[in-house]
């Protein structure tokens, strides 16, 4: 995976890291990301939740309205990734039953 290390995303993750609750940041991320982009970031971990489930493809992207080939992105991250998607689906909670 490519190395994404630097100054500035340092200083973003900080200021990710410095935010106190969800309120937070919903505030910082409305300012920060387009409705779209954030949109898509929810889809995308819901999709990671679904396939760590044991979710078919088919039913991820039923559930989620995402493209086969997202899907197959999320689940090569899931597979082979730097586990970022296993983290925090772990640490929030974990997979949702539908």
């Amino acid at each position: 995976m490519t190395d994404l290390h630097s100054p500035g995303l340092d200083e973003l993750f900080d200021a990710i890291l410095s935010l106190r609750n969800r309120e937070d940041c919903y505030r910082f991320f409305e300012d920060l990301c387009t409705v779209k982009e954030l949109t898509d970031m929810a889809q995308r971990l819901e999709g990671a939740r679904l396939l760590a489930a044991g979710e078919s493809y088919a039913a991820v992207a039923e559930k989620t309205q995402m493209s086969s080939a997202t899907i197959s992105r999320i689940n090569r991250c899931l597979r082979y990734g730097a586990g970022g998607y296993r983290d925090a689906i772990q640490r929030s909670g974990g997979t949702r039953d539908e």
